[in-house]
């Protein structure tokens, strides 16, 4: 199946159903009465995470839906039946985004949680309900609101423990390989991993947890080059990155140098991001002598002047990763407990989160705003005039907003 982690849609709620007006005509009865009835309420649209999905290729094609409309009244105080609410399933990791507004309507994390994303319109009014001791014969009516209607965007950021951070060919595939069931594609050339897996490692009874892997990053990848930048935004809900590092690449380049490209590239990515936790992990060891391996270890701390973990593993033969991935469920265990004790840490981890959801987002829309120059044919800001802004870019006071409460 094809993974699709964005896409665009259209929703349209049910309209409510109009009001009805009827007065009652029955033999031997005169003067009856009204007895118009109301109309339906429009249905609603929803959005529901569902743990079976993990791509949005469902709406890659169609991309307009439309919950049902109101019934309307009927004569005899019937009310209209409302329309049924459309259920619309996502993935877990969806983030729904208002297309208009660009405001960030709600993230779909739990299995089952549902997302208001369009509100039915109310019901009309019946002429029954118009009358009074001075208007006994009421032919007023009022007709169904309209549903509301959104331009929405979609967002998949898949949901792991921990995420895997190298240049292509750093051996990220192979580690998802060796620590968990998952088979992702390995070859001995750059970028065979087009798309991200996800793999679940297990290290005891009941404790495991969720490692993801992403296209790798080359240099200039802030800035658009390659396949990793788009799947950055994929680590953001991560709790843990591992940056894998080749230490006897096929070119023969300095690991060390590798190593510091890809932290300045994820800095110029998102600065949050770059504060996130983050181990150190020399992948293919056993490639390399005793003594070249240390020679080549020591050169990498030393340039990136690293403080925290660092690893020496080989994933093809396995050596070394079941000692990493128990250091990492203890990681998780530990931070987890302090989240729980420490109610100053853990808002401190929510703002950090919201800090790496905000730079990601307006990264990727600034790469895709230079994209959609580009194909305009525009090379600079200084090709364009003030008809290419458009409304949308002058400075001046927007009118009143205008907002509709429903009663």
């Amino acid at each position: 199946m094809k993974f699709v982690d964005e896409v665009s849609i259209h929703v349209k709620a049910g309209d409510g159903g109009n009001g009805c007006m009827s007065f009652r005509r029955e033999k031997f009865i005169e003067k009856g009465g009204p007895n118009g009835g109301d109309g339906g309420d429009g249905g609603s649209v929803f959005l529901v995470a569902d743990e079976n999905l993990n791509t949005l290729v469902d709406y890659r094609y169609t991309r307009r839906f439309d919950a049902q409309r109101g019934q309307n009244g009927g004569s005899c105080d019937c009310t209209g039946r409302k329309g049924d609410d459309l259920e619309l399933p996502v993935p877990v990791g969806t983030t729904v985004i208002d297309a208009t507004t660009q405001e960030i309507i709600g993230d779909l994390v739990k299995p089952g949680q549902r997302l208001l994303v369009a509100q039915g319109g109310w019901h009309g009014l019946g002429n029954s309900r118009f009358k009074s001791s001075t208007n006994r014969a009421p032919r007023q009516t009022s007709p169904g609101k309209p549903g509301e209607a959104r331009d929405l965007k979609l967002e998949l950021k898949v949901l792991a423990d921990v995420g895997l951070l190298g240049l292509p060919n750093a051996g990220k595939s192979t580690f998802i390989r060796a620590v968990s069931a998952a088979k992702p594609k390995v070859a001995d050339y750059p970028f065979t991993t087009l798309v991200p897996n996800l793999g679940v490692v297990s290290v005891g009874r009941y404790k495991s947890f969720v490692v993801a892997d992403i296209p790798g990053l080359i240099e200039g990848a802030s800035e658009g080059a390659g396949l990793g930048i788009r799947f950055l935004k994929h680590l953001a809900r991560t709790r843990l990155l591992l940056h894998l590092v080749d230490m006897a690449p096929l070119d023969e380049s300095d690991p060390a140098e590798a190593a510091a490209t890809i932290i300045e590239e994820l800095a110029r990515f998102s600065p949050a991001l770059a504060e996130r936790d983050r181990w150190l992990v020399l992948n293919k060891a056993d490639q390399l002598l005793d003594e070249e391996r240390d020679e080549r270890l020591r050169a990498v701390v030393e340039h990136l002047d690293w403080q925290g973990p660092v690893f020496v593993i080989s994933a093809l033969e396995r050596e070394g990763t079941e000692a990493l991935s128990q250091a990492i469920m203890r990681y998780l265990d530990e931070r987890d407990l302090r989240i729980a004790e420490d109610p100053a840490y853990a808002e401190a981890l929510a703002e950090l989160d919201e800090r790496i959801e905000g730079e990601a987002r307006a990264r990727l829309q600034a790469l895709d705003d230079r994209r959609a120059l580009r194909r305009a044919g525009v090379r600079s800001v200084d090709d364009l005039s003030d008809e290419d802004w458009g409304d949308d870019f002058l400075d001046e006071e927007d009118g009143p907003e205008i907002i509709y409460v429903r009663d």
